[in-house]
């Protein structure tokens, strides 16, 4: 063996280990979280953790239920929202806008997708909450009489807000990967569409839609990767109030990484309170890992479909 063959088999090795390194991380923080939160797990079933909604601390009860519901309202409310929006920006710039429009939109989508979560944040209480407030509330309680509603003294902080500025925060990242996937579908496709009396947004819909859609599924699941493990920007306008278990969009909210963020390091003199919120992030993790899989076996089966 001469030195060149040596030096790519360590090439070729060290670069396994650290591969190796990079996939056994997401398995080593779940550990690590599980391993701290094995105290709070002692003596009590996963369902009565899961799908209580009773968060007393100081008398022993962990219940994740409304958190985990809290998390499942701003999410949804996130993706309902930036989903078609994503997709409809991305199918003009890649398929109808002139080449000088997609070239100025660009920075400006990759400035969005750069902005600090506490800029949207504070952005969210100034526009979005006394949007919700001193409109979308009483134009929807007008005329959806078999919803429930906030009470009287609603003050825009609630899962609507929280998913609406979740939605503006992954737009640009939504925006700018679907755009790139539609853009790698080989032209001689959209040509030979036209050519058969297509118009350009059947084209668009029927052959270069349906051609990168398993990569528009990819560009959804990092979306909702982003969305469902925001905090800050959640934090500062979903309302976050102890003890509220969200039955509408506008009620408050209080998502999983909010409740992380706002009280670990905090009355850590309560018993077993740090090995709760540490199970607030196990859960957060193991729900993240959840919807990915669940994504991504959905993008495997449809490339399968494809090929």
């Amino acid at each position: 063996m001469d030195i060149r063959q040596i030096k790519d088999a360590i090439a070729r090795r060290s670069m396994g280990l650290v591969a190796l390194g990079v996939m056994s991380a997401a398995f080593l923080v779940g550990f690590g979280l599980y391993w701290r939160a094995r105290p709070v797990l002692a003596g009590r079933r996963w369902t009565e953790i899961l799908f209580s909604a009773a968060w007393h601390p100081a008398r022993g009860e962990f219940g994740l239920g409304g958190f985990i519901l809290g998390s499942f309202w701003v999410t949804a409310i996130a993706m309902v929202i930036a989903v078609p929006l994503s997709l409809l920006t991305a199918l003009y710039l890649s398929e109808y806008a002139s080449r000088r429009t997609r070239e100025w939109s660009r920075p400006v989508v990759d400035v969005l997708a750069g902005i600090s979560p506490v800029v949207y944040g504070v952005w969210g209480m100034l526009v979005v909450v006394p949007l919700v407030r001193d409109y979308a509330m009483p134009f929807l309680s007008s005329r959806l009489k078999f919803f429930p509603f906030a009470s009287d003294n609603f003050t825009g902080f609630s899962a609507l807000a929280g998913g609406v500025v979740l939605a503006v925060m992954v737009v640009p990242i939504m925006v700018s990967v679907m755009e790139e996937i539609l853009r790698t579908v080989p032209p001689e496709i959209r040509e030979a569409s036209l050519a058969l009396g297509a118009t350009r947004w059947q084209t668009t819909k029927k052959a270069v839609l349906k051609k990168a859609w398993p990569g528009v599924v990819a560009a959804i699941i990092l979306g909702f990767s982003r969305a469902s493990g925001e905090t800050m920007a959640v934090l500062m306008v979903a309302g976050c109030a102890l003890q509220a278990v969200p039955k509408s969009i506008f009620d408050p909210a209080y998502p999983l990484p909010a409740l992380i963020a706002n009280t670990y390091g905090e009355m850590m003199s309560v018993p077993l309170y740090d090995a709760a919120i540490l199970l607030a992030a196990l859960v957060l993790f193991l729900l993240t890992v959840l919807f990915n899989a669940v994504g991504w076996g959905i993008l495997l089966r449809l490339e399968k479909r494809e090929g």
